[in-house]
């Protein structure tokens, strides 16, 4: 990120920043991260354990326990690219591709928002394919 990551938050919106919670006032604002490499993620998007029940919601847990300090980037790699070939397994229509070689070049650069963003691209396609599943 060569100018940096903009977060725009709403009233009372938290995030995390390289392990600490920021929570925004009661006005929307917005806060430019400066520092390379920051891990950053927003409360609201944040996957909770018990909600990690398909493959993409794994595969980007992984992630965001990079992000959360919860795991360290030498950990999490090998799952990162273990998961994210798995993944390419099953969904393999153009658009996923493209995600999944996005998810993977930010793992190789260290890049875990970059990760998790593109991984996150995911989740309604794969809601689509098992409620298709579930359906039959």
């Amino acid at each position: 990120m060569s100018g940096g990551l903009v977060l725009k938050l709403g009233p009372k919106e938290r995030v995390l920043v390289n392990g600490a919670v920021i929570e925004n006032g009661d006005r929307r604002t917005r806060l430019s991260i400066k520092t390379p490499n920051a891990n950053i993620l927003r409360l609201r998007d944040a996957i909770h354990p018990e909600e990690v029940n398909t493959p993409v919601r794994r595969v980007c847990y992984v992630a965001q326990l990079v992000l959360s300090g919860d795991s360290t980037p030498a950990e999490a790699r090998p799952q990162l690219l273990r998961g994210i070939e798995q993944l390419s397994q099953a969904l393999t229509d153009p658009d996923s591709r493209a995600q999944l070689a996005a998810a993977t070049d930010a793992v190789l650069q260290d890049q875990y928002y970059q990760v998790l963003k593109a991984l996150r691209g995911l989740l309604p396609r794969e809601e689509r394919l098992l409620t298709g599943l579930r359906e039959q």
